[in-house]
């Protein structure tokens, strides 16, 4: 029988399991609904069914409320009565609380391990799309990429880009003769933007140690998957770094990862909230980049599941990647939300029992319409189902909680300290201090000089005095009066007067014979 992962029951009365084969979960999926109808305990009890089974997945907190995954649910909670109720409808004979095995990640370091990337790793198009920059801006970053590789100089962390930049504009005369025009307003703007990204706390982003995509990929010594939890509710004040870095994640996922086929279980999964981020705006070159990761990334055993409030939000080309779906409610108070709904019920197989429709907009929290892939990878028939109940803590734990978590796991130590080695930055500091010292010397060496020398050095003077020039007319002697009359009569002669002058004379001569 294949495995799955259980997600609630289905059909009259809840009775029929409904679930995600888990051979088909690398084929990706769709978690959608308006705000409060319970997306993110769908998004919880997926994370639980996946570790489970041994596959580690990663996915963002933007609210605070999975760091409950670290801690098993208890029988006093409010909604433990519930609970229960819910489990003995829908047949999870199993259900029972428990723990998953969680590792902390945080862009900032704070409520998490850090996570760093260099500037080399990110690359020049999803940097690009991070700083929010135009064509003529991008065509000087991939410049500067370029000569990162041909001059040997290393970009691994902001200063790094700064500096190269810098010397860009300093060089640019040469450079445009090779690369086309390099604009120092261009090149002000970018600087300007990486301002802001640090001033956002960017900066931390990126450097080293770098993340080692084989610390996603764990399982505990159960053989449960580690469930990586990205700190983002800070992060979300930056929605561009936080889109940018999790597009970079996925692109080291496809770029690195071998090819598997069609394996029993995903090697991962990955999960990324607020899916709209990812395409407002986003340049055509880059939803085009993320299509295509979506429909190659299969085949090396990573499924990609986009959380949103709409299907609309994620790119036609992309949703018809997406097999597996479960649509919690849309709210249809406008023109544009009615189509919105028509548009997302058309897209599941049609149950003869209910209208998709209809149930999309009537479904209430807890429970939405699924449908996921059945075998040789078809969709199966949409279903009302109410969701099952978390067996890990509903909410999110306490900040004392969290650092024990962080203490005890095997990545402490590892990112917590940063390593700035010889890159970019270090190399055209050390040239600059060497010009600067050269030239220091050279002006020291001059002070040294007479003044009259120092000044034909720099061009002051046309004549130093150790240069010395004679010339017979320059050292002739003009002090007589028959010395100018002898110069003044020759000059004359010299001239038109004086050839008229001599032709008369000769002409009478042999005029004479």
């Amino acid at each position: 029988m294949e495995q799955t992962v259980f997600v609630g029951g289905g059909a009259a009365g809840y009775s029929v399991k409904q679930g995600l084969t888990l051979k088909y979960a690398n084929r990706h999926g769709l978690v959608a609904g308006a705000t409060g109808t319970g997306k993110t305990v769908t998004l919880q009890i997926l994370a639980e069914g996946f570790s489970s089974a041994g596959v580690p997945v990663i996915l963002s907190d933007v609210k605070g409320d999975l760091s409950g995954l670290a801690k098993p649910g208890s029988s006093t909670h409010k909604l433990h009565q519930a609970f229960s109720s819910r489990a003995e409808t829908i047949g999870f004979d199993q259900f029972s609380y428990h723990a998953c095995p969680v590792t902390f990640w945080d862009l900032f370091g704070e409520q998490g391990h850090p996570v760093r990337t260099t500037i080399a790793e990110m690359g020049p198009l999803l940097l690009a799309r991070l700083l929010e920059l135009s064509e003529a801006q991008e065509g000087i970053l991939n410049i500067a990429f370029r000569l990162s590789d041909s001059e040997g100089l290393p970009l691994l962390d902001l200063k790094d880009l700064q500096a190269l930049l810098v010397w860009i504009g300093e060089n640019r005369g040469e450079l445009s003769l090779r690369y086309g025009n390099v604009s120092t307003a261009s090149i002000g703007a970018i600087q300007r933007r990486l301002l802001v990204l640090e001033n956002q706390g960017g900066d931390k982003l990126f450097g080293e140690p770098a993340l080692d995509l084989a610390d996603l990929m764990r399982c505990d010594e159960n053989g449960k998957g580690v469930v990586n939890i990205l700190a983002a509710d800070k992060l979300m004040a930056s929605p561009g770094l936080y889109a940018t870095f999790l597009l970079w994640l996925l692109s080291e996922l496809f770029e690195e990862l071998p090819e598997v086929g069609d394996p029993d279980k995903p090697k991962l999964v990955f999960f990324f909230d607020e899916a709209h981020l990812l395409f407002d705006d986003a340049p055509k070159a880059l939803v085009d980049k993320v299509e295509q990761v979506a429909r190659l990334i299969r085949s090396k055993g990573v499924g990609i599941y986009f959380i949103t409030q709409n299907p609309a939000d994620v790119p036609e080309d992309i949703l018809g990647q997406l097999g597996n779906r479960i649509q919690h409610a849309l709210r249809a108070f406008t023109a544009r939300d009615r189509k919105n709904l028509k548009l997302a019920a058309e897209t599941y197989r049609e149950n003869p029992r209910f209208s998709t429709e209809e149930a999309i907009r009537e479904v209430g929290v807890g429970e939405a319409v699924t449908s996921m892939l059945m075998k040789k990878g078809i969709p199966g028939i949409v279903e009302r189902t109410l969701i099952r109940p978390p067996s890990s803590q509903l909410g999110p734990i306490s900040a004392e909680e969290r650092e024990e978590i962080m203490r005890q796991s095997d990545m402490a130590g590892k990112y917590d300290s940063t390593l700035d080695r010889r890159s970019a930055y270090e190399i055209l500091s050390k040239r600059a201090q060497a010009a600067a010292t050269e030239a220091e010397v050279v002006e020291e060496e001059s002070q040294e000089l007479p003044v009259r020398e120092r000044e034909y050095q720099s061009a002051r003077r046309f004549s130093g005095n150790r240069v010395s020039r004679s010339s017979s007319r320059m050292n002739r002697s003009r002090d007589t009066f028959g010395s100018a009359m002898s110069e003044a009569v020759i000059k004359e002669l010299k001239g038109t007067t004086g050839r008229r002058l001599v032709r008369g004379i000769l002409g009478s001569l042999f005029k004479g014979r």
